[in-house]
């Protein structure tokens, strides 16, 4: 990595996925640049093909994606990725979003960078949004969830150095009460922030936590990678993307908010009791213009969390999603999806693409395994 005069404040934003990583990140990237600072974010997954980069690109941000892995498997793609936003972008701050169902970031990411790279980032607090809709099942021992994707929910919680409860705007002051009081017990010790990425509630106190500097860990957490290994393999993960057009653009048109909603609400159906879903991301664009829906578990609502407001005569559709079940069948059903999508609107669909797996089992590119002295 090339030398830089000045240190790049690197901040990491974990959380299980749904958290609503891409939403905190959006939003400190909008503070930070109010404050005359350049900015850049790194996504990563375990694929090409990621709909929270779309997301970030539509808002302005300069985004560097990591793919095919976690971070912590993928070190040096990450490092370089830095080292080139670097060279076009000379931020002073670099926003992280790590894969959704990774953990040991500390072991993995955040020390390895500041003893391989001394001088360089100035690295924040680990901050770990946590999930309410899949908080209330795992934090008090309901089932429901499975319990090898559950220990990666708590290894995220017991690593981090900021525990910052997301979606405060859909939750009574008592359900918010509960969640503080389930992580002061387990957790105990921890800052616990009550926040709303979306609405920007508890988003200046997550900023003071961010302006303060790592302090490195006071122990290292242990990890069972057989049993992390196995949690992310349950997951059924699918990225991909195809192309809907009018048959006759010249004359129809047709609204990309409601082709990203029914597209959700098709595959909500036929995923119907399936298997537990961890995040299903939808975007629909066009030219400039991006729809987003999202749907985050199996208790909450489908959403159209970004609209356009537009019609446009063809649309680009890009699908994440993480269900528990098998990948093949995931995939199955999103093409299913797309026909029938097609075949009501009568659009043409074409250039149908996807990847569909289960996460191989993590090895990390560096693992620290001791204190320095």
């Amino acid at each position: 990595m090339s030398q830089q005069v000045q240190p790049v404040r690197f901040v990491m934003i974990g959380g299980f996925l749904g958290a609503g990583k891409t939403t905190t990140i959006a939003r400190l990237a909008r503070h930070f640049a109010s404050q005359g600072q350049a900015v850049a974010v790194v996504t990563n997954d375990q694929a090409e093909g990621l709909v929270d980069t779309q997301i970030l690109q539509a808002a302005g941000l300069s985004v560097g994606e990591v793919p095919g892995a976690c971070f912590c498997c993928k070190f040096d793609d990450l490092v370089q990725t830095v080292s080139r936003l670097a060279q076009e972008v000379r931020p002073q701050v670099i926003l992280a979003e790590p894969v959704g169902s990774c953990t040991d970031l500390v072991a993995t990411v955040v020390e390895p960078l500041r003893r391989l790279y001394p001088g360089q980032y100035v690295l924040a607090p680990l901050v770990v949004l946590l999930k309410p809709e899949h908080a209330f099942k795992i934090l008090r021992h309901q089932r429901g969830f499975s319990p090898k994707a559950a220990y990666i929910f708590h290894k995220q919680l017991e690593e981090a150095d900021v525990v910052a409860v997301n979606k405060i705007d859909k939750l009574s002051p008592q359900q918010v009460e509960e969640l503080r009081q389930l992580i002061a017990r387990q957790y105990p010790g921890k800052p616990v922030l009550a926040i709303s990425a979306r609405g920007g509630t508890g988003i200046p106190e997550l900023i003071e936590h961010l302006q303060t500097s790592y302090q490195g860990p006071s122990r290292l957490m242990d990890v069972d990678y057989d049993l992390y290994a196995q949690g992310e393999a349950e997951l059924g993960w699918l990225n991909c993307s195809f192309y809907l057009s009018s048959r006759y653009p010249e004359v129809e048109d047709f609204s990309l908010d409601e082709l990203a909603q029914q597209y959700l609400e098709l595959l909500a159906e036929k995923l119907h009791d399936q298997g537990e879903v961890c995040h299903v991301k939808i975007a629909a664009g066009h030219e400039t213009d991006l729809a987003v829906a999202n749907w985050t578990s199996n208790d909450s609502p489908r959403e159209l969390s970004l609209a356009s407001g537009v019609r446009v005569p063809e649309a680009h559709v890009t699908l994440n999603a993480r269900v528990a079940v098998d990948p093949q069948e995931l995939e199955h059903l999103a093409r299913q999806c797309a026909e029938e999508v097609a075949g009501r609107w009568e659009l043409v669909l074409d250039g149908f693409q996807s990847r569909s797996f289960r996460p191989a089992r993590p090895v990390p590119t560096h693992r620290v395994t001791q204190l320095e002295s």
